[in-house]
């Protein structure tokens, strides 16, 4: 079982209901899941790019990602509807507990000058978005693989009513939040 999920369910759930008044333990937020997005704008001009990306996220999430494709065209972008923008991956269940706890646990310490997340980025409904401009912090990326520079958008979906509860929710589960 995942060691993340063993933490929530023998700490957490716990600790939140001590701390928010839960009457029931289904009440306390939970990881519904994560989205792993990465935007390819030049992925129109350079298939390659487009093809290393799928690579690249495939071996990160550990499932194979979709294309996502433009739904309207835009000038000022040069797109066309149905152009492939990029390509992303949900995780669920276990595997969205395996990653959270790489996230936090091996690839977040590895980010140059890190200081913390900032708290400012959950949604307003629970929901918290980061951002990882280079796929090098990765231990499963081979830096000489990389020809092209991508960034990533990863956004932890959790089952919280505030941001307030998700927010110390995710703080529970080791998140680095700035202080």
């Amino acid at each position: 079982m995942a060691r993340l999920l063993d933490k929530y369910k023998e700490q957490i759930i716990p600790e939140m209901m001590g701390k928010f008044n839960y009457r029931n333990k289904l009440e306390v937020p939970k990881l519904i899941k994560i989205v792993i997005n990465m935007g390819i704008g030049k992925a129109r001009e350079n298939k390659k790019i487009l093809d290393d990306a799928i690579k690249h996220l495939a071996t990160i999430s550990g499932q194979r990602p979709i294309i996502t494709k433009a739904r309207k065209a835009i000038a000022g972008f040069k797109t066309r509807k149905g152009d492939p923008i990029g390509c992303k991956v949900t995780l669920r269940g276990k595997r969205a507990y395996e990653f959270l706890d790489r996230l936090i646990s091996i690839v977040l310490p590895r980010i140059k000058d890190f200081r913390g997340l900032p708290t400012e980025a959950f949604d307003g409904r629970g929901n918290y978005t980061l951002g990882i401009s280079e796929l090098a912090v990765f231990p499963e990326i081979n830096i000489d693989d990389i020809e092209f520079v991508q960034g990533m958008d990863i956004t932890v979906v959790l089952s919280g009513k505030s941001n307030e509860q998700s927010c110390e929710s995710l703080r529970l589960f080791g998140v680095p939040f700035r202080s």
